[in-house]
């Protein structure tokens, strides 16, 4: 899908907004009837937790996330509402956009009520479940002026008692929500189907009965039973050499500590852990390679050293009542890093079983890299094939290319800008949570001549250190290129051991004296790895020439419909150069990566 706001949509300044009352009352002899029966009809969305417009913040109720939006931002729902002259369901897409977007509060206050946000059915899908903000919008903002044009009961008689009366206008207001909820309902069914739109609104309906949902962690492990696929993976000499460089050139680190693999597949990362001199390594994997794990081990003649355990590592127990370890070891990329969403796994052991500040992640950290990328190839590989297949014109194959992102290699002459650095993940501290991000990013075209920018290119840096500390930013990641002799330095010759360091006292103590950093990278100026590069391709090219800036936001997050899965928004704009001033329209992309 792709969306374009005409450059002058949003500004980055905003005006002051004058406080202005929406709801005005035509018949004042039940004002205060009608302030009691608002303050009872909002009481349950009131009640709920709600999270602030503009900052990861939840306030026991939506009064109080309004009160304080409009404290220390600057920002009353109701002002802009009522300055925009805006509908309920208006009101519906401006919450949900700011939700989705974040943008700032001065952007939301030079808004005019003509952008398309305000028409975009998009926007009428809640980004929080049970928002009590939007709650709020349909249950309390609807005044008597807005009945009257709608409901055709009479109003209330004065004389009739007030408990009557309150009554009369609670069905007035009841009546009006119902057809609020009902065009609402139609509005998004129009883009959704059925079942799709029962799972939004919660509504379940023995009618929208079907299939029960895949489980993702079972389809997930059951990939992952085969050969092809670790053959595969213990093949990518730069993913395996760097694992096995960092385990068995720093013996001192592992020497007597004890290690648990986290996902160890066939038991390589183990073996290697082993053979450095770990006094035990615990290898956990749910899926049924764990089998064939145990077998190599003893095998190998190490079932002393290494124990399988077959099951999920957030809900295992390590035997021999051990409770915490000095190194957690894995192998837990995906594509574009964070696809298949082991990394939270990982993140789940490391609380649960790494020593407090002494404990060691293996990697320490991995860079997620994005660039500008020419892409002409992939464009005609993936694009312009199907335009002419044997006299044929099969290009309706091709639309949903732009939706998906790409998992491929491009080499480094299609890299038209230098890498810039999304997101930097360090194992030690990061959480769940923050795998879910937005991430702003400038990219300047060093392309020597014009030319068509037709894709985006992701890729990763993965760092190991012996302290498991952050890497400064100033140390660079190791570009293995072709032909590179990787695996001179781990392999022993001529069945001797591998060299060995001066042991220091204490199992899984840190290097202090030693401070190498071990790293790859799966960027196009590497040797090819089996991660590859992810492309996103643009449905309309970025004309750019030396100097160009391409600004813009990256948003990722875990797909709604399979938890390993991520949805990706790129929203971008160009700029010719650094003298002008002038930005073009702001497109926004949204893709899958699956």
């Amino acid at each position: 899908m792709t969306i374009r706001f005409a450059a002058a949509t949003i500004h980055t300044t905003g005006e002051d907004v004058d406080d202005q009352s929406v709801s005005s009352q035509t018949d004042s002899d039940y004002a205060e009837e009608d302030n009691n029966f608002e303050d009872w009809v909002s009481d349950q969305a009131q009640n709920q937790s709600c999270r602030s417009l503009f900052e990861d913040k939840a306030f026991p109720s939506a009064a109080a996330a309004r009160a304080h939006d409009k404290d220390v931002h600057n920002f009353d729902l109701r002002t802009i509402s009522a300055k925009l002259e805006l509908d309920l369901h208006q009101r519906i897409r401006l919450i949900n956009f700011i939700r989705k977007h974040a943008p700032t509060s001065e952007d939301i206050g030079n808004l005019t009520g003509a952008e398309t946000l305000f028409s975009s059915d998009e926007y009428l899908i809640p980004q929080i479940e049970d928002d009590p903000l939007l709650q709020l919008e349909m249950d309390d903002w609807s005044d008597d002026e807005d009945l009257a044009s709608t409901d055709q009961r009479p109003t209330p008689p004065a004389d009739l008692p007030s408990a009557l009366r309150q009554m009369q206008l609670l069905e007035r207001k009841l009546a009006q929500a119902h057809r609020d909820m009902a065009e609402y309902r139609s509005l998004v069914g129009q883009q959704f189907d059925a079942g799709r739109f029962a799972e939004i609104i919660n509504e379940p309906s023995s009618s929208l009965a079907g299939p029960s949902p895949r489980d993702d962690d079972s389809h997930y492990f059951s990939s992952y039973c085969e050969n092809d696929i670790h053959a595969v993976m213990i093949q990518d000499k730069v993913r395996t050499s760097t694992y096995a460089s960092f385990i068995l050139t720093n013996p001192i680190l592992f020497r007597d500590a004890v290690v648990l693999d986290v996902g160890c597949g066939t038991g390589i990362l183990s073996l290697f852990a082993a053979k450095s001199g770990a006094k035990h390594v615990y290898a956990v994997d749910a899926s049924d390679i764990a089998e064939k794990a145990e077998q190599i081990v003893k095998e190998n003649g190490l079932e002393n050293v290494i124990t399988v355990i077959r099951g999920k590592v957030e809900e295992i127990s390590l035997p021999d009542d051990v409770e915490h370890v000095d190194i957690i070891i894995s192998e837990w990329m995906g594509y574009a890093l964070l696809y298949e969403s082991m990394l939270d796994s990982v993140l789940q052991a490391r609380d649960r079983f790494l020593k407090p500040e002494r404990g060691v992640m293996a990697p320490s950290q991995c860079r997620i890299m994005f660039g500008l990328c020419e892409g002409s190839e992939i464009l005609k590989e993936r694009v312009g094939f199907w335009s002419d297949v044997y006299g044929f014109d099969l290009s309706i194959m091709a639309n949903n290319v732009y939706e998906e992102a790409i998992v491929d290699v491009v080499g480094p002459e299609s890299m038209a800008s230098e890498p810039y650095l999304l997101k930097d993940l360090h194992l030690k501290d990061v959480t769940s949570r923050q795998l879910d991000f937005t991430s702003q990013f400038t990219l300047v075209s060093t392309t020597p001549k014009r030319t068509k920018i037709h894709a985006f290119v992701l890729y990763f840096d993965t760092f190991f250190t012996t302290t498991g500390e952050p890497v400064p930013p100033e140390v660079p990641v190791k570009v293995t290129k072709e032909g590179d002799v990787t695996l001179a330095e781990v392999w022993p010759v001529g069945g001797k051991a591998p060299p060995q360091r001066r042991a220091s006292t204490g199992p899984g103590l840190k290097q202090k004296e030693d401070k190498r950093v071990t790293s790859f990278s799966t960027g196009p100026c590497s040797q090819p790895t089996h991660w590859k590069q992810t492309i996103f391709l643009l449905r309309d090219p970025i004309h750019a020439e030396d100097g160009t800036i391409v600004t813009g936001t990256f948003y990722c997050k875990k797909s709604a419909t399979n938890s390993r899965e991520l949805d990706v928004e790129i929203h971008y704009s160009v700029r010719q150069n650094a003298e002008t001033t002038a930005v073009g329209e702001t497109v926004v992309q949204i893709y899958k990566v699956r």
